[in-house]
């Protein structure tokens, strides 16, 4: 997946290892200062540095062709990521692509902020590619777990 063709927000400083980019919408991360350190922090507090992660903010149907298309699933989803980095890398590289408006529709139905939604899911994915999973319901317990652990460190 090239993102030579992502919007860059003005903001993003060419040489940090967290981009945020929109895709298909307008959208720009609220405290996005803010969301670039604590992700900072939790890589590093589950002994890894961010060597590069680029989230993409998108629409349903964006977000929807990619799952057809790499993954083979053709359901909605709020988040896909992929995974760039060697198995035992000290480090993490991705791309995690996050539906803003499936992240807002989430929200409405579990009665929280659309912008605490969208944290959470941001934390999701960059568990993911710390290693953790949520295909079984004891790892998605343990997934859930580290979102709160995690979401609680945000001084927002």
């Amino acid at each position: 997946i090239s993102l030579m063709h992502f919007h860059h927000e003005e903001e993003d400083l060419e040489d940090h290892p967290i981009a945020f980019h929109s895709e298909g919408l307008d959208f720009e991360l609220p405290h996005a200062a803010e969301i670039r350190s604590w992700i900072q922090d939790t890589a590093s507090t589950e002994g890894k540095f961010i060597s590069t992660l680029n989230f993409i903010f998108c629409s349903d149907e964006y977000l929807h062709t990619i799952n057809i298309e790499y993954l083979k699933h053709d359901t909605y989803t709020d988040v896909i990521t992929f995974h760039y980095a060697e198995p035992d890398a000290k480090y993490i590289e991705g791309d995690i692509f996050i539906s803003v408006e499936r992240t807002a529709e989430n929200a409405e139905s579990y009665g929280v902020s659309p912008e605490k939604e969208l944290q959470r899911v941001i934390i999701h994915g960059v568990l993911h590619l710390l290693g953790y999973e949520d295909k079984s319901a004891a790892a998605k317990a343990i997934m859930t777990n580290k979102e709160d652990e995690y979401l609680a460190m945000l001084a927002i």
